[in-house]
């Protein structure tokens, strides 16, 4: 069956045909001014799916980044603590040395016995340094200091929690300790660093032999040393995983804006040529619907 074709029919092809023309006309305006590819998912639905997928990626990779400047943070306060211990061990150890002349007297062994004593109080002191309130060498314990102090004749204790670590995750798949394990640095109990000089101390005062006790400290001198070297490989690492974090950032920013942002000139092109098509449009329609006093007397 033919339909018959008369001006309404004309009249109002036309018009959704103007209409049309000028929704998009509309649309590319507003791309104009917002440059924004997607104004609502409908407008590309796989675009949106990898504009979220890309904004999640952004957003974890903050994260990571934030992580890796409190890590920064943690590990740079231990390396000052450890830097600090480092140069009191020296000390310690050189007076160890001093001490083990066989003239010194004991006027003289007992001044050296009271400076060792202010020492391993001042090695302790750093010992329990914190950082934001957390023990630095305490691993996860909650404990108000990471040692501590034996009354006279009682060793040393170390408060943190055996094989615990605090952590921070730099990567998708990588983490990196930021605390320094104390037990393994300062040492626990009567074998620590604290005990062996407070060791060292008694012997001078009492005009004992103290070379068992100076190489033990040697030992433990060591091991304030490669508590250092371990907290700078970590240092090293994060730097590492935060060069390649920036890095990621800016790529994931360009791949977003890729997807979302449009081409200003692109933009400005498809404007023209839509405002073309458009006014041809309307000529056309001019042209081909032009009234007549038919029209009007109907």
């Amino acid at each position: 069956m033919l339909n018959r074709v008369t001006n309404l029919t004309m009249s109002t092809s036309a018009q959704r045909t103007l209409q049309a023309q000028q929704a998009k006309l509309a649309g590319l305006q507003d791309k104009a001014s917002t440059l924004d590819k997607i104004s609502r998912p409908s407008d590309d639905p796989a675009a949106t799916a990898q504009a979220l997928q890309t904004r999640s990626r952004i957003a974890a990779a903050a994260q990571y980044g934030r992580n890796i400047d409190d890590g920064d943070r943690w590990l740079t306060a231990a390396d000052s603590a450890l830097e600090q211990a480092t140069n009191v061990v020296h000390k310690m150890q050189d007076l160890t040395v001093q001490a083990g002349n066989g003239t010194l007297s004991q006027a003289g062994r007992d001044a050296i016995a009271l400076e060792l004593e202010g020492l391993n109080a001042d090695l302790l002191s750093i010992a329990n340094r914190k950082h934001l309130g957390r023990n630095i060498f305490a691993g996860s314990s909650d404990a108000a200091n990471a040692f501590t102090a034996g009354a006279a004749g009682t060793p040393t204790t170390f408060n943190g929690v055996p094989n615990s670590s605090v952590e921070r995750r730099i990567s998708e798949n990588q983490t990196v300790r930021v605390d320094a394990d104390g037990a393994a640095i300062f040492g626990n109990g009567p074998t620590s660093i604290f005990d062996t000089v407070s060791g060292i101390v008694n012997g001078l005062r009492n005009n004992q032999d103290v070379t068992a006790l100076a190489g033990q400290l040697e030992a433990g001198v060591k091991n304030v040393i490669n508590g250092r070297s371990d907290i700078g490989t970590r240092q090293a690492q994060l730097e590492r995983a935060a060069n390649v974090n920036t890095e990621l950032e800016a790529t994931l920013d360009a791949q977003k804006m890729g997807i979302e942002k449009a081409d200003l000139g692109s933009v400005i092109m498809d404007l023209k040529l839509q405002e073309t098509n458009y006014q041809v449009a309307l000529a056309a329609t001019a042209k081909v619907l032009q009234p007549t006093l038919m029209d009007f007397l109907r």
